[in-house]
Order: structure tokens, then sequence, then C-alpha cells
């Protein structure tokens, strides 16, 4: 969430921002609704002090021996009774105001920081780096992973179709270890890098996916459990970040670093047609994500080294992967900034999007009113929250589907896996 007072005392930079955005986005609602509140809590405040004040005139007269039944105080008490009336009226009014307004500054993104790129669509977004040219495979007839994944009987998309509907796979024998194993790989390192692994709730309320920017704006995309008011969750961002909701945390705590594995669970709506194949674009997939809350003074730094958390595994598994610096029109909803992580898929000749690290400042913490309390310090300040995939497990086996795809058909098993899977050879 946008802080109202930047809004009211920079409308212009604020709106400029906005608009480098994809979308439109118009902060003269806010401004006219905000004047509005403000000048009707100035008038409410003058009418309280006067009602305060005759509160005191007619207990000093009484004290001092006027009859309680004086003309004098009975045109203060009737006074004292019209403005109660009055401000019984506004008060209502005053919280609708702000109600409006808090709808509406909830509908509007985070504002892109000063390092993202201007751009207009994705095709605007930068390039950082790249890595494992070395290891690209060399093998020309390398099979798409859901093809391969399918003849070594190790994904079946039909039998998911059947129990569920389109864009659900099952994983079976090899294929389930492999996912398994990916997963246990993925937190060991992370933990021994430093994060504490959390393993949420899947189902989530509706104020800790608003905390995270999810909704309003974006309730198509998530699965709702209608009769029970909960979701089902997109990312384990959400529930490890609300983990925190409306806390003061000792600043001596900071910086904490969690990570989770959790199923996600997403409605994918407007990708019709996309990816329609596949590990890429699933209803339901498994993903070990990375959660930051650190002090404001370090968070961009904490962005570079969660990018580098992230690049790790891809390293580890020797997968040849890029780094992207996201334009304003591709950054996601709460993020100020934000790395995409784009692995080597050959069947296709492309790199596609395997990590996104995202940096969302105060945003989010606004939202679920997470801050810390420096000691000896009067006051808080809202913690900064980031969050990255750590990997997404069904486009980490993608990858390896298709990068360590033999020329008879196997499927060369990654080294650090091994030891997990307890073979050589998918």
């Amino acid at each position: 969430m946008l802080d109202i007072k930047q809004i009211r005392e920079n409308p212009q930079s604020i709106q400029e921002r906005l608009n480098s955005r994809s979308g439109k986005y118009d902060i003269q609602p806010i401004l006219e609704l905000d004047q509005k509140q403000r000048e009707l809590e100035g008038k409410r405040n003058q009418l309280q002090a006067r009602s305060n004040e005759i509160g005191k005139l007619v207990g000093q007269k009484v004290k001092s021996g006027v009859n309680p039944q004086d003309p004098e105080i009975q045109a203060l008490k009737d006074e004292g009774n019209t403005l109660k009336a009055t401000l019984s009226e506004l008060e209502p009014q005053e919280k609708e105001l702000k109600a409006q307004i808090e709808q509406l500054v909830l509908a509007l993104p985070n504002l892109p920081s000063d390092s993202t790129p201007i751009g207009k669509s994705e095709d605007d977004n930068q390039e950082v780096r790249r890595w494992g040219d070395e290891y690209l495979p060399q093998n020309p007839n390398i099979h798409p992973h859901w093809e391969i994944g399918e003849k070594l009987g190790i994904l079946n998309f039909e039998r998911a179709v059947k129990i569920a509907q389109s864009r659900f796979v099952s994983l079976i024998g090899a294929g389930a270890a492999l996912e398994r194993a990916l997963i246990q790989f993925m937190l060991s390192q992370h933990i021994e890098s430093g994060y504490i692994e959390v393993s949420p709730p899947l189902l989530v309320n509706t104020d800790s996916l608003t905390g995270t920017g999810q909704l309003p704006k974006f309730a198509e995309e998530s699965f709702k459990c209608a009769d029970d008011e909960l979701w089902l969750i997109p990312t384990a961002e959400v529930p490890v970040t609300n983990f925190y909701r409306g806390e003061i945390i000792n600043a001596e705590e900071l910086p904490i670093y969690h990570c989770a594995y959790t199923p996600c669970f997403r409605r994918e709506a407007g990708s019709y047609g996309r990816d329609m194949r596949g590990l890429i674009r699933l209803h339901q997939f498994n993903k070990v994500e990375l959660v930051k809350l650190v002090k404001p003074e370090d968070s961009f730094d904490e962005l570079e080294k969660l990018v580098g958390s992230a690049e790790s595994i891809l390293q580890a598994l020797k997968l040849p992967y890029r780094v992207i610096n996201l334009c304003t029109a591709d950054l996601g909803f709460g993020a100020t900034k934000t790395y995409d992580l784009e692995v080597w898929l050959p069947s296709s000749g492309k790199y596609r999007e395997i990590s996104s690290c995202s940096n969302c400042v105060d945003f989010q913490a606004r939202r679920a009113d997470i801050r810390f309390k420096e000691a000896g310090k009067k006051g808080t300040q809202f913690v900064h929250t980031l969050n990255g995939s750590g990997l997404a497990v069904g486009r980490t086996m993608a990858a390896i589907l298709e990068n360590y795809q033999q020329p008879d058909g196997t499927i060369k098993v990654p080294e650090v896996l091994q030891v997990y899977l307890g073979r050589e050879v998918l």
C-alpha cells in the first residue's frame, strides 16, 4: 500500500511513476476524497473542541454555585446537545470517506525503484548476466520435457485431467522421486545459507491475501473456498509474510530469513492457449519460496543476496540461465524492483522464467501492518519485505529433463541430486 501522505505531498511524482507501469492508474479521485476527509476532520475537531469547552464551562459554573436550571447553563447545554448530534452525523461520514480512500489506495501498485528500467513491454527488460554456457546440451535431438517424461512413464497428464481438469499433472515413480529430491535439495541448501524453514497453512484468510497484495485486485487468479472465506495459497510468500502481520518486531531480530516448500494454486486467468502442455503453467505446482523481512536501509542489498540464493541452486544443478532486470511495464503489482531468473529450455530454444525475486520495500508491510522498533528510540518503522522462488520445482524438473537428456532417451541425474535419488540415470 502506498503512503497517503506521500500521495498527498507528491502527487505529480507519484502519478508519473505509476504511469510508467502497465495499466492505467489515476490518483485524482484519491486526492479529492482525501481533501474532503481532511476538511471534515478539521470541522469535527473544531466542533469536538467546542463541545469539550462547553462541558468544562457547565461544570465550572455549577461548581461555583450557579443554579443548574439557570438560563445561561441551559443555553450551554442546548448548544452542547446540538454539537453532539452534529458530531454523531459527521463521524460515520468521515469513516466512510476513509474506507473509500483505503479501497482506492489498495488498488494502486507499488512504485518502481529508480534502478528499474522504464519500459512499455517485456521487450524492454534488461539482461544483467548469463551463466552456464559451457553446460548447454550438445544433443541435437532434444524432446520437450512432457514428451520424454511421458515416454519414460514418470509424467502423466491424461490421468491428471481425468482426476481434475487440464493444467494438472501426476508424477509417477522416478518422476515423484525427482520432485521430492529437488525439494529436499533446495531446502537443505537454503537452510545451510541461513534461512529458517517454515511449513505454513495452505489455506489463508482474506486479510492475508490483502496483506501481500493479491486482493482485492487479483481475486480472479486465486481459488476460493467460499463456504469458509478461505483461499488456496498462490505462493508461500502469502502465509510466510503474514506470519508477522500486525506485529512489532524488535530491530535486533532483523533480518529475518525464511524458506518454505508448499504446493501453490493459481487459476492462470488470462493465460489460455499459453503453455498448455508440460510443467510450465499449471493450476497446482510445487515451489520453494524465500521470504525476507529487513530494515529499510538494507533491502536493496538484500535483494541482490536473494537473487544469489536462487542462482546457487541453478549453479549447483549446472543448468544454464540468465538474470533479467524487469522493466516498469513488466513489474509485479507489489514489487518496486524485480529480477527474473530464466533457465534454458533447449527444446524451445528459449530461456523461461524459473524464479522471480522482488523487493517490495514497505508496500506489503503497510498493508499487513508489520513494523519494527529500535531499542531506545521512540516510534516504529515499517519493515521492508522481499520474496523470491528458490526455485519453482516443476520448472526445474522440466529444465533437467531437457538439459540432461541423453541421445538414448535416458535422463542423466544431476550430480548433486544423486545422493537423494540413489541413482545416476532416469
